[in-house]
């Protein structure tokens, strides 16, 4: 008997909730997943400048920055703190990676807009911040199997361990992809917003508590 597909949830965000506080979606999730949450690892945003940029000279005049045109078409920059990744490009366009969440990824983009700033871009501006991916890992504390799950869920599901150990999850709604380890380990990415990591995860944890592997 194959187990049923994971169907798509209502949200499950108190709407009278404050932000940061312990009746959030996390927490609400942890309630229905044995109290796992998955943790945001990394957050890849981007921002425009709305400004062409001398890439040779920022990489020349600002610290903690290289570029190597024949390499890569961008500066690439780092900053401690948050401790990020930029990739700059001469169109004005930024892309951060490494934010531990959505409000880093936000003030580190600002940090970067005031860096090409200062190096006599005033006319930059910090506008159109968006996330362009959310990735976020958990462990549900028991072994899967995969294979079996794969063939249950053939529709969804892609599993060549001779190629990629973990097994490939293409969700549907929310649209978020998940690797799954037959460790336990799932990493879950391609979101937008941190509330489609909830929803993923509320979809596939009582999945994979099907196809818990006993011992």
């Amino acid at each position: 008997m194959s187990a049923p597909s994971p169907q798509p949830l209502s949200n499950v965000t108190d709407p009278n909730a404050k932000p940061g506080a312990s009746n959030g979606p996390g927490a609400e999730l942890g309630q229905d997943t044995n109290g796992i949450v998955p943790s945001i690892q990394n957050v890849v945003s981007t921002t425009n400048l709305s400004v062409n940029l001398d890439l040779k000279e920022i990489a020349l005049r600002a610290r903690n920055a290289e570029y190597n045109p024949k390499r890569f078409a961008a500066v690439i920059m780092r900053i401690r703190d948050p401790k990020t990744t930029a990739l700059i490009f001469s169109s004005g366009k930024i892309v951060v990676t490494g934010a531990k969440g959505i409000d880093a990824a936000r003030f580190a983009s600002r940090k970067y807009a005031r860096i090409v700033q200062k190096l006599g871009y005033e006319s930059a501006k910090f506008s159109e911040f968006k996330v362009q991916n959310i990735v976020a890992s958990c462990d549900v504390q028991f072994p899967v199997r995969l294979e079996p799950l794969a063939h249950a869920h053939s529709n969804f599901c892609s599993y060549e361990p001779e190629l990629f150990p973990g097994l490939i999850y293409r969700m549907i709604n929310p649209k978020v992809v998940l690797l799954v380890f037959v460790s336990g380990k799932v990493v879950l990415t391609g979101a937008k917003v941190k509330q489609e990591i909830y929803d993923a995860f509320k979809n596939i944890y009582p999945v994979l508590c099907l196809f818990q592997k006993r011992t």
